[in-house]
């Protein structure tokens, strides 16, 4: 072979190369959003900020107006929407179906609580009107649904996602989800809200701190704190310095009174799901003692299949996983969750994502907001069997 002829074959190759390069790669770009299905890259991931967010959702809205909404169910002290977003065939109704919550971001520091429900929406929205697809290329469709699962046996898990339980999802439940119940937090990066304190009780002229640790600040049992002050350390709630001070009363701030006032009046809520970092379990009421609830076998079977998907650890009876035999009175006050099942009757989680506060990884953030895709359709679908 002469040299001439090499350089020829060499510049052939390098031209089908990168045909092929300029072929696969754009297909992968277009079967994963830009900003959080852009998992193929080692830079650092980029968490929306509360803007970027806001005009993704009303961009995302305005393209899916058949099955998605947008409203602001109230403001925060700094001004900014607490943004409700409704997933559902009949989208500017009440149509009497059983309701699913799905809220991220009570603390504000905590950015894969809305990273996840963002990177949901995207994936209901996107898959609700198309027709159902090969994803994994093998010439079989939907054979391997986001549930934690090889279902085909080719060794890899969840790689092509079914449209049509999208679609049954949005056909026969509303959907509501409230990715940052914090916005100011958020925007702030730290744990609290960014409302102004004056004194643990409000007396004080002076600003003496900023924030309420949103997530004991919800009204359930909050007399617990005075009757047994220790159990409940109430010296690290109490005063309005610390990182988890509950507040002057129950539902002091705009930002619990918004949640509060959204599920009254949506009686049909089945289930709620509350998002935060970090850990990796799954947890639910009560989160104050270890007395059983009325409903501990739903409360199981459900955080069983969920475990069972995102492979998280279910906690019984709080973080010890024990069982006591006289009750034991202690743990967090305040949660969401406690208000939820407690005053309103709703099943409701807190799932601790990742094993970091916030991973920067891409593919460590692709694969927890792919799971929890899975465990939101899941509760979606088992929010129908509960009367």
């Amino acid at each position: 072979m002469n040299k001439n002829t090499l350089i020829i074959k060499l510049l052939s190759s390098m031209i089908i190369c990168l045909f092929i390069l300029g072929s696969v790669f754009p297909v992968l770009g277009a079967i994963k959003s830009d900003q959080l299905y852009g998992c193929t890259n080692t830079e650092p991931h980029h968490y929306y900020t509360y803007q970027e967010m806001t005009d993704l959702l009303q961009n995302l809205s305005s393209d899916h107006s058949d099955i998605m909404s947008i409203t602001s169910i109230g403001k925060t002290y700094e001004g900014r929407d607490i943004w409700l977003v409704k997933l559902s065939d009949n989208v500017e109704e009440d149509d009497g179906e059983p309701g699913v919550l799905l809220m991220g971001a009570h603390h504000g520091n905590e950015k894969p609580s809305f990273e996840a429900l963002i990177f949901f929406i995207q994936h209901v929205v996107e898959n609700y009107g198309k027709e159902n697809t090969d994803d994994d290329g093998d010439g079989i469709l939907n054979e391997d649904p986001v549930d934690g699962v090889d279902n085909d046996g080719d060794g890899d898990v969840d790689e092509d996602p079914s449209e049509d339980r999208v679609r049954d999802v949005v056909d026969n439940t509303q959907i509501f989800l409230i990715p940052m119940v914090n916005p100011d937090g958020v925007e702030y990066g730290w744990r609290k809200n960014r409302a102004p304190n004056h004194g643990p009780f409000g007396t004080k002229d002076e600003i003496t701190s900023y924030g309420v640790d949103l997530n004991r600040n919800y009204g359930y049992k909050w007399y617990l704190y005075y009757i047994l002050p220790v159990q409940y350390n109430l010296a690290f709630t109490l005063f309005d310095e610390s990182w988890n001070y509950r507040g002057e009363y129950p539902f002091s701030e705009n930002e619990t009174r918004a949640v509060r006032d959204f599920v009254i009046g949506h009686p049909n809520i089945k289930i709620s799901l509350s998002y935060h970092s970090y850990s990796e379990v799954i947890m639910y009421p009560w989160t104050h003692t270890s007395l059983k609830t009325p409903d501990e076998d739903l409360f199981i079977s459900i955080g069983e299949n969920i475990s069972k998907i995102d492979k998280y650890e279910l906690l019984i009876n709080g973080w010890r996983n024990k069982s006591y035999i006289i009750p034991r009175f202690g743990g967090t006050l305040g949660t969401s969750e406690n208000w939820l099942y407690g005053e309103r009757g709703i099943l409701s989680y807190t799932m601790e994502l990742c094993k970091t506060r916030v991973p920067t990884d891409p593919d460590v953030v692709y694969d927890y907001c792919l799971k929890h895709v899975g465990v939101n359709l899941y509760v979606c679908e088992r929010s129908c069997t509960i009367d």
